[in-house]
């Protein structure tokens, strides 16, 4: 097609993307053209912007490494991340969902431990918190059986991999639940900490007068064969950052009740399981 004006561009593409043969790849392609095109358009996007642009798409695989994943953090920081496993878990995306982003932490071979064992391997001074949470399905029948694997931020909020003066697998471990669908642990409470601002997102952030930081929570990946493996995060409810999360990962359902009793705190949460698959994520750290 021979273009003779800037309203045909888009009717170019799509026409030359027309035999695709895989349906789906299809679908999205078409709709991504229609949309980014129709984006340009309304902002009157310059030569110079989209330049800037071309150069923050670059930097997304320059600041990608073994460890950290910028392309990742940006989808998260624009809500992305948080919109599709909203759509994606929670009835089909009409309600809210206990499912949350696996963030970059998650390590595969959590340490094995008992019901109400603890998940502090080296001194880690802080808060105690002792937790009681209740796995079950849709219908409000326990779930047997089900592994669960808890990882957490320090009180200082580094993650045990960041940290040299934490042992390996700190603030780690894996729990299987009872016959009552229920396990326990105890840790130190949590920490906020700001996610990575060395690349273009940090840029992007300051750039929009945004804070870095991400509320106090507790991640937890549960797998059981006949589930759709979830994966989540707790937030410490009397953190100051819960409603302007960094990442947007706070939805009201995986705000915890994280107690007061004496000089420590207690949480009693309850998880619930949607039948499906049953596959786990590639690690993001080894």
């Amino acid at each position: 097609m021979i273009i003779e004006r800037q309203e045909q561009v888009t009717d170019a593409v799509l026409s030359a993307m027309a035999e695709t043969a895989d349906p789906r790849l299809k679908e999205i392609m078409e709709a991504l053209v229609r949309h980014l095109h129709a984006f340009a358009r309304e902002v009157r996007l310059t030569e110079p912007e989209w330049e800037k642009a071309i150069e923050y798409a670059v930097g997304l695989g320059q600041f990608t490494n073994d460890t950290h994943n910028e392309a990742v953090l940006a989808s998260d920081a624009v809500g992305l991340s948080t919109l599709v496993c909203l759509l994606n878990n929670g009835n089909g995306g009409n309600t809210e969902t206990a499912a949350a982003l696996l963030g970059p932490f998650w390590r595969m071979h959590s340490p094995r431990t008992e019901n109400g064992g603890s998940i502090l391997r080296s001194e880690t001074p802080g808060a105690t918190l002792v937790a009681s949470c209740l796995v079950r399905d849709g219908k409000g029948q326990p779930i047997a059986g089900a592994e669960v694997d808890v990882w957490q931020a320090s009180p200082i909020g580094m993650y045990e991999n960041q940290d040299e003066s934490q042992a390996d697998m700190n603030l780690r471990g894996k729990f299987v639940t009872g016959a009552d669908g229920r396990f326990a642990f105890t840790s130190v409470k949590p920490a906020g900490y700001p996610v990575p601002t060395h690349g273009v997102v940090g840029r992007m952030l300051e750039a929009q007068n945004r804070h870095p930081y991400r509320p106090a929570h507790i991640h937890f990946l549960i797998y059981k064969p006949g589930f759709k493996t979830l994966i989540t995060q707790v937030f410490v409810d009397d953190d100051k950052h819960l409603e302007s999360d960094a990442v947007f990962g706070v939805t009201r359902s995986l705000i915890g009740d994280f107690a007061r009793d004496g000089d420590g705190y207690t949480l009693d949460y309850t998880f619930v399981m949607e039948p499906g698959e049953a596959v786990l994520p590639v690690p993001p750290i080894k």
